[in-house]
């Protein structure tokens, strides 16, 4: 008896297993697919109206007009648009599932400095939150370990994997450095003004930065065969095969952590955040710093900026000519699926719409490295791309009928789409 109750409970468990379970991760694409006489945003910030985009193996293999002769399945996409897959850097997806739950949160590790932790081997490809990123057309994130002065090491994924090793699309693509800040919040509860106050510790921080960054330099040229596991994985920010991505938003705080970078050797910077960015632009341009803007959902910072500063920043800095993308390493894992909505904010300021989506799709692309492959639609690039019954910066014509990564054809369903129908029906039902 006890032995069929134990049974019936594991079964029991089983099946509530399989209810929670992400979708089954596309088989490999196994004919042509033609996409006929949707507009293609390109994500390089231009569009193909009427256009035939065709794709095999996993790659566009042309992209035309309607005169382009089409193979395989069709598709007839006609007053729909086609994009390119969002790609959304600096996030800590798969790593946490629910911030409140202290055994799903795998995003921060012990100590202060530590580049040698990898981020991909803790990614779980059946999160509920990754696949919930998919229905808003964001099919490829950066995964970045948070906390500590410097974080670790990020990889990029895309989200229609059975594991990481599935998952992974550029393995240890850079390592992640937060910056001191001059001022820091007030802690009140030990007797200290609310709001910001000085950081008195600001030139001591910076120097620690500093010597680690200028002592990993040393170690790459030594002889030792004796390891060290954080200086080792600093080595890929000296030869260029690594970005080092630096969290900083005053203008002091940026022009001190590049310069240092800079001194130290490092080839490849991206500054994230960059909240004052537009202070500095000729700094920035001089020494080639693309920048990941801050998701543009939020309040100004300071009482003297302007009230819409978050809104135009990305828009500011386009039009200076910098590299910009746009991101949302600051804000909860779950307000990455709003990412196109950010970039459509970026339109109500003036920006033009497919620049726009270029914060999302290209420059993103560019910027994380991964460009070769992902980011715009050009034949010989990856099919990761998406159809939208509409405007996909736009939240209420943002309606997906079918996706692809690398050429598969992957679910749109999830957790919330499943919770939709079940309650459309039963309230349709009165």
């Amino acid at each position: 008896m006890k032995k069929t109750i134990t049974l019936l409970l594991i079964l029991g468990l089983l099946s509530n297993l399989n209810i929670l379970a992400q979708q089954t991760p596309a088989p490999k694409q196994s004919e042509a697919i033609t996409i006929t006489g949707a507009t293609a945003h390109i994500g390089d910030g231009t569009i193909k109206e009427n256009c035939t985009l065709i794709f095999e193996s996993g790659k566009i293999t042309a992209i035309g007009g309607s005169e382009t002769e089409s193979k395989g399945q069709i598709i007839d996409a006609n007053g729909k648009h086609i994009y390119p897959g969002f790609i959304a850097p600096g996030k800590s997806l798969g790593l946490v599932e629910v911030n409140a739950v202290r055994a799903s949160n795998d995003q921060d590790e012990i100590g202060d400095i530590i580049p040698h932790i990898r981020s991909i081997i803790a990614y779980n490809a059946e999160s509920k939150v990754v696949e919930s990123m998919r229905p808003n057309g964001v099919l490829l994130a950066q995964i970045a370990p948070k906390g500590g002065r410097i974080s670790g090491t990020s990889s990029i994924v895309q989200f229609d994997a059975w594991n990481w090793e599935d998952a992974a699309v550029k393995t240890d693509d850079g390592i992640h450095l937060n910056w001191p800040t001059l001022f820091r919040n007030g802690r009140w509860w030990m007797g200290e003004p609310r709001g910001f106050i000085p950081n008195k510790d600001y030139d001591k921080q910076v120097s620690e930065v500093k010597t680690f960054m200028q002592n990993a330099s040393a170690y790459g040229k030594g002889t030792s065969d004796e390891i060290n596991a954080p200086f080792a994985a600093m080595q890929g920010l000296f030869n260029g095969s690594k970005h080092l991505y630096i969290y900083a938003d005053g203008e002091k705080e940026m022009m001190d952590a590049i310069t240092n970078a800079k001194e130290s050797g490092v080839e490849k910077i991206v500054l994230v955040g960059g909240y004052h960015a537009h202070k500095i632009i000729d700094f920035l341009k001089t020494n080639s710093i693309p920048v990941l803007v801050n998701f543009t959902h939020t309040l100004p910072k300071f009482d003297d900026d302007d009230y819409d500063l978050t809104y135009k920043l990305p828009k500011l800095l386009m039009d200076e000519g910098l590299t910009v993308g746009l991101q949302n390493a600051s804000a909860s894992n779950f307000q990455t699926r709003n990412l196109p909505f950010y970039a459509g904010q970026v339109v109500a300021q003036g920006l033009e719409k497919e620049k726009a989506l270029q914060l999302i799709t290209g420059n993103n692309a560019k910027i994380l490295g991964i460009d070769a492959d992902y980011g715009t639609l050009e034949v010989g690039k990856s099919a990761t791309l998406f159809i939208s019954e509409g405007d996909a910066l736009d939240m209420r014509t943002n309606q997906l009928s079918r996706a692809f990564i690398d050429g598969r054809d992957i679910s749109l369903e999830t957790h919330q789409t499943e919770l939709w129908k079940r309650y459309m029906g039963k309230y349709e039902g009165k």
